[in-house]
């Protein structure tokens, strides 16, 4: 762990911000108390599973048909 006030985080935040990256824990303190932790955020793209929306969707079977507000036009 490394810990490091306010005023090294600005001037050094590249250098803080990969060390992160690399996986050492980066502290941020003001007046010697902690008071942040830089770390890196991980997002994992989510696998697509075919048929996870089955039985989630209802499509009547006349969804196709003319829609009566519409008949007028329909001449």
């Amino acid at each position: 762990m490394i810990q490091v006030n306010i005023h090294h985080a600005k001037t050094h935040l590249s250098k803080l911000i990969q060390q992160a990256i690399e996986g050492e824990e980066v502290v941020i303190a003001k007046g010697n108390k902690p008071i942040v932790k830089l770390i890196q955020i991980v997002n994992y793209p989510q696998k697509r599973k075919i048929g996870s929306a089955q039985g989630k969707i209802h499509m009547s079977k006349d969804f196709d048909e003319p829609l009566d507000d519409f008949a007028e036009y329909m001449n």
